[in-house]
């Protein structure tokens, strides 16, 4: 490679703040764009990441989880000896539209605007950004495998099938959730008591817009998810805040109100604590919607990765009551784009939801429903399962270690047991907001705890997402985030 290249490819400046909350983002962008543009092409070498981070001010660990990133999304390849060289080959229609996209500028209504600012206020999860990664690994499932099962079940597609849609989803792919159900989270039911949805959050917003009127009151998580708690205000429901201790929602400091119609809980791995509802507090909220006439959602997000111990079943499998709506998906059993998730309802909210879906029209395709049926007719969906829970507990290690070697007693963990994320609470007197800082200088995210509560009062502590990294950029993430820790802001590097 010529050494102008290596020249242009330094001289880049980086994106300003406003493009990319993190220096690892902007590094990540320049060299991408620069990609995309045609300014280094297929071949070209790229300097090192010693050579970069000298140029651009940030740390080498830093560009390492960069260069990483652009190789697990095929930009580059990196071969020990010879470097990182461009692999992408971009073609001179994509080249053009780049040039011709940037003469026109789109309009953003302040409606737009407002959202984009609402929505940008929370860190999302993203694949290979340390510590906001929580999302399925999509390097677990090979994409020949998931064609293959997609490609018999629409060999055996019939006629009817392509234009007559199942009112509640697919009957074979109700079977296989209802099976997997059955088997694995203690529920006894049939595939007629199965709805088929494009996600958890879907799932929800159909109870909601079923059983909500305005005023109405929902018990909800504190701290919680606040994505779905903004389901239930858009349907004008009021929230009531429970607070989260280490058995759950604590539902004697519920407010007494004869207005609540809902309550939501995550009890097998509570979403942020990651606290598992004791048998007592399921009991205890049974008891509560029975006498209250309320419902509770069950939202299972990620029961299927548990590392220590099978986790309790789930609440709907003790619903003697029938007033527990289950919720599940497999986006975070499969991939995050996969879009298929599904509903157990009580007799008489199923009717009530099942006509609602008919009014607002059926947005889940057949043959991705399809597909997974036929994933899921052999061992194919547990094979995976098994690879993706190991592969999480070994990462989930990995930043276990990486933190215990470099800042032990600085810090301590809870959560860990399960998920794609845990809970660490710095101990000391080390200030939230300078960890925050230290971490964004070196390219981590680090997500403050408090941005998941709203009247409890918590100490200081982050969530760490681990599950969509590579096994290099958790190792690398956690020692300088351990170096942080310790105070060693020189080595952090």
């Amino acid at each position: 490679m010529s050494k102008g290249r290596v020249t242009l490819v330094m001289e880049l400046p980086l994106p300003a703040q406003g493009a990319a909350a993190t220096k690892q983002e902007r590094a990540y962008l320049a060299i991408r764009d620069a990609i995309l543009n045609g300014l280094v092409q297929a071949g070209d070498r790229l300097p090192s990441t010693r050579t970069l981070g000298q140029r651009w001010g940030i740390a080498r660990g830093t560009l390492e989880n960069v260069f990483e990133r652009l190789h697990l999304e095929g930009y580059i390849i990196r071969q020990v000896g010879s470097g990182s060289r461009v692999s992408a080959v971009i073609p001179d229609s994509y080249l053009k539209a780049v040039v011709d996209s940037r003469t026109i500028r789109p309009s953003q209504s302040a409606e737009t605007a407002t959202l984009s600012a609402q929505l940008g206020a929370e860190h999302r999860a993203q694949v290979g950004v340390p510590f906001i990664a929580r999302l399925a690994n999509p390097q677990l499932i090979e994409p020949t495998e998931w064609a293959l099962h997609l490609q018999r079940a629409m060999a055996r597609l019939k006629a009817e099938q392509m234009c007559s849609a199942e009112p509640q989803g697919a009957r074979v792919l109700r079977e296989q959730v209802a099976r997997y159900l059955r088997n694995h989270r203690g529920i006894v039911c049939h595939a007629e008591q199965v709805l088929i949805t494009n996600g958890i959050r879907h799932g929800i917003d159909l109870v909601a817009r079923c059983v909500l009127k305005p005023g109405d009151q929902v018990c909800v998580e504190d701290p919680g998810y606040a994505a779905v708690h903004r389901i239930f205000e858009r349907a004008g429901a009021e929230l009531l805040h429970v607070p989260i201790d280490e058995e759950g929602l604590d539902l004697h400091d519920a407010p007494r109100s004869i207005g609540c119609r809902l309550a939501y809980v995550t009890p097998a791995h509570q979403s942020p604590l990651g606290v598992i509802m004791s048998a007592t507090r399921r009991l205890a909220l049974l008891d509560w919607a029975q006498r209250q006439n309320a419902w509770i959602i069950e939202d299972d997000y990620d029961s299927e990765f548990n590392y220590h111990s099978a986790p309790l079943p789930a609440l709907k499998s003790i619903d003697s009551m029938q007033r527990v709506v289950y919720c599940g998906s497999f986006n975070q059993a499969l991939f995050s784009n996969l879009r298929l998730g599904y509903l157990l309802a009580p007799p008489e909210l199923h009717r009530q939801i099942l006509a609602l879906w008919h009014t607002v029209g059926r947005s889940v395709g057949v043959s991705e429903q399809l597909g997974l049926a036929e994933f899921m007719r052999g061992t194919a969906f547990l094979r995976h399962l098994r690879r993706a829970r190991l592969e999480y507990q070994v990462l989930r290690d990995i930043v276990l270690e990486a933190l215990m070697a470099e800042a032990p007693g600085r810090y301590r963990i809870s959560g860990e047991h399960a998920g794609f994320h845990l809970i660490l609470w710095p101990l000391g007197e080390q200030d939230e907001n300078v960890l925050i800082k230290g971490a964004e200088q070196l390219g981590l995210v680090l997500q403050p705890l408090r941005q998941s509560c709203h009247q409890i009062k918590l100490e200081p502590a982050f969530v760490l997402g681990f599950a969509a990294l590579t096994r290099t950029q958790a190792r690398s993430a956690a020692s300088q985030l351990g170096r942080l820790l310790r105070g060693d802001r020189q080595l952090a590097g």
